[in-house]
């Protein structure tokens, strides 16, 4: 089962959790739950959010967060380059 993050703009806190596809996280309640945490003084019914984080995918499977080989002028891309 993969892992999401999920952010609640209630109380500014972002919880990772695991959970099938199938499967829909919405409110701060429904997110503690899961994760095994107590609500504290947030509402449960607060909404929440599926954070969108950048997973590089190769093929095969395997998670591809290699720098390449130097550019010509010696710089390496990576997930990390702004340009």
């Amino acid at each position: 089962m993969p892992n999401y993050d999920y952010h609640c703009a209630a109380n500014g806190r972002t919880l990772e959790v695991k959970h099938r596809m199938s499967e829909s996280i919405a409110t701060w309640g429904e997110l503690c739950a899961l994760a095994g945490v107590a609500t504290e003084h947030t509402p449960v019914d607060s909404p929440v959010a599926k954070v969108l984080s950048a997973t590089f995918v190769a093929a095969g499977g395997q998670t591809a967060n290699k720098a390449s080989a130097p550019a010509p002028s010696g710089h390496r891309h990576s997930a990390m380059c702004q340009h």
